[in-house]
């Protein structure tokens, strides 16, 4: 039921940008994607600025509800009032259209919703900065301010549109359409994914991909290093699992998918040397060690008392890589 309590919450809730941060170095000249994978449930989004961590000012979700983008001269209050309007049983348009005309500050503001059904609203201040705009479609919406030009909202657009697979993965890819497009006019510093789903993390958090760059040269590719290595982690969850079940074929090829998925997880490495052992494949085992300590020589320490190699204990060659003679 939609109470009529909220109309007066938004009101007092919305206060005026004052002129100050208008001039803010950290002002959200952005470009985002929200978007929805119809067969999972999941919403998401994806930013990237010439801004201090974006992403932790720029999104707002609530999975199995809503996700929300404000940005220009963002306001949270967009996200947190928008979510309980969605509860309440607003449609986004509906929840956009109060926020909006409650807020003094709406001519500096870019907001878009995408609820669970794929419903959409957005909205773009005439009084953001250049190049400035948004377009929706199904599942999806794609905004930003401070661009070099509307090609690279419609890079984004365009991306999403095409796209198959992980939302992650897809929301990644239209951010890198949009750069390789122009991006921001400003340039690049700090970019973020989230996912969130009603049964993420065994029902105790909404996050089923929570990533986030505040400040980097190339935050686009660190962002694709982390999210790789993300999935890296839950292909070695798996392969683990499967390795105690005595999969151990199985377990490999999974382990061998992480390895190549992010070559400098040292996880990944002392993965493929337990799952070895247990094919009694001994060189492989070794050779994995070697790089996993490479990668990561803190390793040492915890190989030597690692009840998995408990069988190489005294083994030379073992002791040699893990600093045990």
């Amino acid at each position: 039921m939609k109470h009529a309590a909220f109309a007066v919450f938004v009101l007092f809730a919305l206060p005026q940008i004052s002129l100050a941060q208008e001039y803010d170095p950290n002002y959200l000249g952005t470009f985002s994607i929200i978007g929805r994978d119809s067969e999972t449930g999941e919403l998401g989004m994806g930013v990237q600025s010439k801004a201090f961590a974006a992403g932790n000012r720029a999104m707002h979700a609530k999975g199995g509800l809503v996700v929300i983008a404000h940005q220009a001269a963002a306001n949270p209050m967009y996200g947190g009032i928008g979510v309980e309007l969605l509860q309440a049983g607003y449609s986004p348009e509906e929840a956009l259209e109060m926020m909006v005309a409650s807020d003094e500050g709406r001519d500096r503001r870019q907001v878009a919703i995408l609820d669970n059904q794929g419903r959409t609203a957005a909205w773009t201040g005439s009084g953001a900065s250049d190049w400035k705009g948004h377009k929706c479609g199904k599942d999806y919406c794609a905004q930003g301010n401070i661009l070099t030009g509307p090609e690279v909202v419609d890079a984004m657009a365009a991306s999403f549109e095409a796209s198959t697979g992980p939302l992650a993965e897809r929301l990644m890819d239209a951010l890198d359409a949009a750069q390789a497009a122009g991006g921001d006019a400003r340039g690049m510093q700090s970019g973020a994914i989230m996912v969130v789903s009603a049964r993420a993390g065994g029902g105790y958090s909404d996050r089923a991909v929570d990533i986030r760059v505040d400040d980097h040269v190339e935050p686009l590719g660190e962002l694709r290093r982390v999210l790789n290595l993300f999935r890296s982690g839950q292909m070695l969850r798996d392969a683990n699992q499967k390795r105690q079940e005595g999969y151990l074929d199985t377990a490999l090829s999974l382990a061998l998918v992480a390895r190549d998925k992010s070559p400098e997880n040292d996880n990944a490495w002392v993965a493929l040397a337990e799952i070895y052992l247990g094919l009694e494949r001994i060189a492989d085992v070794f050779s994995a060690l070697e790089r996993a300590v490479e990668l990561n020589p803190s390793r040492k320490r915890t190989l030597l008392s690692d009840d998995d190699f408990e069988s190489l204990r005294h083994d030379q060659d073992f002791l040699r890589i893990v600093g045990g003679l």
